[in-house]
């Protein structure tokens, strides 16, 4: 096991060079050294053929100027190291195409895979939960689909670290799942029994990422988010952990300088609890453990 002096990072942020962000890279290293993360990950958005959005962003990456300049700054700073990485929007029609991305882009350090798309649209648009006359579509069937389509991608996708942020699809459902009413066998206000109801298709999912030498991310940016639970849910992070699981990221998904690190300390003492003993970074898409 490779160990490293790292103490803390954060391994999932975005910068100006992601669609949807307007954070300066310098500033977002500075941020981060104040503070105390000794390493920080960029991974900006790469969503091939990301489909039409109220919001016209299409989630491309100048990727070239993207490695160049995170090289540079890299080079250029002792106060903290700068890894390059890429959260890489994966479908189940674009899985073929971008498992090769890492051969073409050696320089890279970290690829988080993650489901960004649901029945043709991004779940964090309500558009996405209704039919064009107003009227809702069938949540639990949307849901089943997101994980149906991340089954198929782990199953077909190799060319990543860890996955992103699982169930990220309950953070935009039409109705809120809060953490007990997620873990509830029964509850009064909803009819879906939200982990008895999935956690088939879920231990498919981390079984195929496990036995793929594959790993998952504590991704914090939930709690900022609405939600009072990182992803995944603790439950999900515990069948992992009893599945085998070991590599194991931590990731504020900040697109700001205000919530890096974000919920870290929770974070650490969350995967602690449920039993992981270390943390995982990646330098040249292998990966370095930590001390928890």
């Amino acid at each position: 096991m490779n160990n490293s002096c790292i103490t803390k990072f954060d391994f999932h942020l975005h910068s100006c060079f992601s669609s949807d962000c307007e954070t300066p890279v310098e500033d977002i290293i500075k941020t981060a050294k104040e503070k105390g993360f000794s390493a920080i990950c960029l991974t900006d958005h790469y969503d091939m053929d990301f489909p039409d959005n109220p919001d016209g962003i299409e989630f491309e990456l100048e990727i070239d100027e993207y490695i160049s300049k995170l090289k540079t700054l890299a080079d250029s700073t002792d106060i903290v190291k700068v890894y390059t990485g890429l959260e890489q929007g994966v479908m189940p029609s674009t899985c073929s195409k971008l498992n090769n991305f890492s051969k073409e882009h050696p320089e890279l350090d970290f690829i988080i895979c993650s489901s960004h798309v649901v029945d043709g649209m991004d779940p964090y648009y309500p558009e996405c939960w209704q039919y064009p006359d107003g009227t809702y579509k069938d949540a639990n069937s949307l849901y089943m689909k997101y994980f149906e389509d991340i089954l198929y991608n782990v199953q077909n996708f190799d060319d990543y670290n860890v996955y992103g942020h699982i169930d990220y699809i309950f953070r935009y459902g039409p109705v809120n799942v809060p953490s007990d009413v997620f873990q509830k066998v029964n509850s009064e206000l909803f009819e879906t029994k939200y982990f008895t109801c999935y956690k088939d298709i879920l231990h498919e999912i981390l079984k195929t990422i496990i036995l793929k030498g594959k790993g998952i991310e504590i991704n914090t940016g939930s709690l900022y988010r609405g939600l009072d639970y990182m992803h995944p849910h603790p439950l999900i992070l515990s069948m992992y952990k009893e599945l085998g699981g070991e590599i194991l990221t931590i990731g504020s998904d900040a697109h700001d300088l205000e919530h890096i690190g974000y919920g870290f300390d929770e974070a650490a003492e969350l995967a602690k609890s449920v039993g992981f003993k270390y943390l995982t970074t990646f330098k040249e898409m292998k990966p370095e453990w930590h001390s928890i």
